[in-house]
């Protein structure tokens, strides 16, 4: 597991502002729950001084999600909304005395949030959707400019960097070389070149990780299946459940059942269930049900 400060397990045991702000007049929401994460920022915006009265968050996503989220609230009330719009994600995980690296994402998006609920409030249009063939990262809608920012904010020289701070690249690796070319093209115009071999490094906003033994493959399995047993009373509650059926690589093969089998909110119990294992086993996995594996298998033969 990755090692979280104290504030980080206080804000996410004990969140601040958590709901939704009664009488808000600007809301901002970004994310999407099928990718595994989503974040409704609400404010009540003083509208003779434009500070910041009140602010509420609801969150679906990791124990990250949730600390960044809150400290987001606590941050900015009593801000000017001008003030608030120079909060950057480094404060948001600053204050929480860093983020494990493959988490910085949910700081960046707390920042986005207020973009859109401060946007929301001005009476302008805030995008997160992309123009035609500016998608770079199709599992996790990340487009070419949110790359291209985080890159040139963070200091971003590696691929392992840019997943870490927008998430993209972490799903089915298709989108690498994309990513690679637009880090190409930052770095040169920083004056820099960029190096495909070159070490992820910890940004200053970001905890470090404890040194940890890798797990066997063995370990590695049981592991995920303690994981797969934690969530199955949840799961039961709702008459369903999950079994493990193969671990390919970064790919863990599923069998959904009873009410979980086929329902329109699949999708969602799949991607929380990833959500989940990512968190536990501190690396990027995808989870996938076992009737594609059995598509993939008729494919290949």
């Amino acid at each position: 597991m990755w090692d979280y400060s104290e504030k980080v397990k206080d804000h996410f045991f004990n969140p601040k502002n958590a709901g939704a702000v009664s009488e808000a007049n600007a809301i901002g929401e970004v994310g999407s729950i099928s990718c595994g994460d989503a974040l409704r920022l609400t404010l009540k915006v003083d509208e003779q001084s434009e500070v910041i009265e009140d602010a509420g968050f609801q969150t679906f996503g990791c124990g990250s999600a949730i600390a960044s989220s809150s400290v987001l609230t606590e941050i900015i009330k009593g801000k000017t909304l001008e003030e608030a719009l120079n909060v950057s994600n480094q404060d948001i995980a600053a204050e929480l005395d860093g983020l494990p690296p493959e988490k910085m994402h949910c700081s960046v998006m707390g920042r986005e949030a207020l973009q859109a609920a401060v946007a929301n409030y001005r009476g302008e249009e805030w995008k997160d959707d992309h123009e035609e063939g500016a998608l770079i990262c199709k599992c996790f809608a990340v487009d070419e400019p949110m790359i291209e920012e985080m890159v040139w904010a963070n200091k971003l020289r590696t691929v392992e960097d840019v997943t870490n701070f927008t998430k993209a690249g972490g799903g089915c690796a298709a989108c690498h070389e994309d990513i690679e070319n637009i880090l190409e093209k930052v770095l040169k115009e920083r004056g820099e070149s960029f190096d495909p071999t070159a070490v992820a490094e910890t940004p200053a906003a970001a905890a470090p990780e404890t040194p940890k033994a890798p797990l066997t493959n063995l370990q590695r399995i049981k592991k995920i299946e303690q994981v797969l047993e934690a969530l199955r009373p949840q799961l039961m509650a709702d008459g369903g459940d999950v079994e493990l059926v193969e671990v390919d690589g970064n790919t863990v093969y599923v069998n959904m059942t009873g009410a979980c089998s086929g329902c329109q909110m699949a999708a969602m119990t799949i991607a929380g269930i990833q959500q989940r294992l990512m968190e536990e086993m501190g690396e990027f996995l995808k989870v996938v049900p076992a009737s594609e594996m059995e598509k993939l298998h008729t494919i290949g033969a």
